[in-house]
């Protein structure tokens, strides 16, 4: 029997799907998202709470917006811009503005508490900043503590039709409660930059594969978040492997693409890029929790294309009014992020009568390494099988490839593969081998078709919805409370997030509580980074012989004793 470096997947490739991919068709994503911009011009491109803009639109806000950041602010080729923003129309017109003015894309979740969000500021060097106001008040508290010196406000009705913008934007400030842009010196609107952009001429920047497109944070191998360096050349090359995976589903210039991730994520991104690619019209969905407005929106757009995580799908099959809804058009469901669980895409697959296509990758490879075909019929159970121009090992820890079948570390090379974390050479010699294969961290096996299915992961991370979530940085956390004297942090199941957080604790002091300890988390860490259950103890936690707490003996006690998730 052969071994995987045989590429033994290749016989199990839908007819069409090439074993290789021209990953060098366009030069960067400048390219190739100016190329889509001219050949589908008067197609629509994006829409967002009712309003749509094409492709001709779509290039012409873009061009303004990358015009502002070259004559206007002075930024110059390889500067980091900050995206602060959730799903709206201002995020692809932003991001296509920074790629075309030479700029790399720092993404930035619009949750982060204000220790989060200075580290990543701080780490990346970024000098220019996009930010949603409703949460502008955190950028505020950490802006002298960065390297920011340009800030752009918007809010979330900007490029709304007027009307609808007045009222959306008085909405959001009424709930919200948010505080005012003008709190924070050197404020620039989005509109404003616009405006002054269409005033100056965009002056070309010349990109190749190897500049650098995104710093996309990740806790990667540890619990510490560090920038993921992505070029154009792994972004286009992503971009090529998914789009000739899906050509025999899709079709250019006829799909309606729902796209309910938000943008800043890798997952979401590549597939609105994807979808870009091929001139599909792209629904961004800003709050995809909201799912009254959500199926509303389905019944509107009826979409041939979505993608989603294991939760979202499965909330959907739940929510009020979704029985009902014509699917009559929909062609493809794609699912990353998370795993997806059997009751679910079954539930799906009779709901809509398509099953759910579910893929696998990670922020360090554009992301996607694996997927299932598209013309699956039913789950899998696994992830699927390496996507064109890509090889998958499944080594040993002393990099040695072990045999069909057998359960070892899944490990990937391809050009979709990062280059480096930034500044952080350690780090990354730590997840290449001698080879270049780059460690997933994720513990796997393939069988005799080149299928892989993942068993476990090899690191501590905790899933919560399709976003990674590290002990460490819960630990540390909780550990800064002075009543706290052990903590260890664990994944646990949940119904609605596939995973959610456990502290199990034992106190500096008897009187700490529960809602204290939670609300000190509350301060410091993400919404979905927060402990759904907290265990208190009187006995110290298990430890190795030099004192680390060994959180797979909490994990195993807790499969002793399960716990059910708050």
């Amino acid at each position: 029997m052969g071994t995987t470096r045989d590429k033994i997947w290749l016989s199990q490739y839908p007819s069409g799907v090439p074993a290789e991919v021209d990953v060098h068709v366009h030069p960067s994503l400048k390219a190739l998202l100016e190329h889509s911009c001219d050949r589908f011009a008067s197609q629509p491109a994006c829409s967002n709470l009712g309003a749509t803009l094409t492709y001709a639109e779509l290039d012409q806000h873009s061009r303004a917006f990358a015009a502002y950041l070259q004559r206007v602010l002075g930024c110059s080729k390889g500067d980091r811009i900050a995206l602060m923003l959730p799903n709206l129309l201002q995020y692809p017109v932003a991001l296509f503005g920074a790629l075309r003015a030479g700029l790399t894309v720092v993404n930035v979740n619009p949750l982060y508490t204000a220790r989060e969000l200075e580290h990543q500021l701080r780490d990346s060097g970024a000098t220019t900043i996009v930010v949603l106001e409703n949460v502008a008040h955190t950028l505020e508290q950490v802006l002298p503590k960065t390297l920011i010196e340009h800030v752009i406000t918007t809010q979330v009705g900007d490029l709304l039709p007027a009307l609808k913008a007045r009222l959306i934007n008085s909405v959001v400030k009424y709930v919200k409660r948010m505080v005012p842009a003008w709190h924070i010196d050197r404020a620039v609107t989005f509109t404003q930059a616009l405006r002054l952009g269409e005033l100056h001429m965009l002056e070309n920047v010349e990109l190749g594969p190897e500049d650098v497109a995104f710093l996309q944070y990740t806790g990667g191998t540890t619990g510490v978040p560090k920038g993921v360096v992505l070029s154009h050349g792994n972004l286009v090359a992503n971009a090529q492997q998914l789009g000739s995976w899906v050509a025999g589903r899709l079709r250019e210039a006829e799909e309606t693409a729902i796209i309910p991730l938000p943008l800043y994520h890798i997952y979401a991104l590549t597939s609105w890029l994807v979808f870009a690619k091929i001139g599909s019209h792209c629904v961004l969905v800003t709050d995809p929790r909201d799912l009254p407005t959500f199926v509303k929106l389905l019944r509107e757009s009826r979409p041939t294309a979505m993608v989603g995580v294991n939760t979202l799908y499965n909330a959907l099959l739940d929510a009020r009014g979704f029985a009902e809804l014509d699917f009559s058009r929909l062609r493809l469901s794609a699912a990353g992020g998370m795993a997806v669980q059997r009751s679910v895409a079954e539930r799906w697959k009779r709901a809509t009568g398509v099953p759910l296509v579910e893929g696998y990758g990670l922020s360090e490879t554009s992301p996607v390494v694996i997927s299932n075909p598209v013309d699956i019929q039913d789950w899998t159970g696994m992830v699927g099988l390496p996507v064109p121009s890509t090889e998958v090992a499944i080594l040993d820890d002393l990099d040695q490839e072990l045999p069909i079948g057998e359960v070892g570390e899944i490990c990937v090379r391809g050009p979709q593969v990062m280059k480096a974390y930034w500044k952080r050479p350690e780090e990354t010699q730590k997840v290449f081998t001698r080879d270049g294969f780059f460690r997933t961290g994720d513990m796997g096996v393939m069988d005799e078709r080149g299928y892989v299915r993942i068993t476990d992961r090899k690191k501590d991370m905790i899933i919560v919805s399709g976003f990674k979530v590290f002990p460490n940085e819960i630990e540390d956390v909780a550990m800064l409370h002075p009543d706290v004297l052990e903590v260890g942090a664990i994944g646990i199941p949940n119904a609605k997030s596939g995973e959610s957080v456990k502290l199990v604790v034992v106190k500096r002091n008897p009187a700490l509580t529960e809602q204290a300890l939670l609300e000190h988390c509350r301060k410091h860490l993400t919404p979905y980074k927060l402990p759904r259950v907290i265990e208190f103890r009187d006995t110290p936690l298990p430890k190795n012989p030099i004192g680390k707490i060994l959180r797979r003996q909490l994990r195993q006690q807790l499969v002793d004793a399960p716990a059910s998730a708050a």
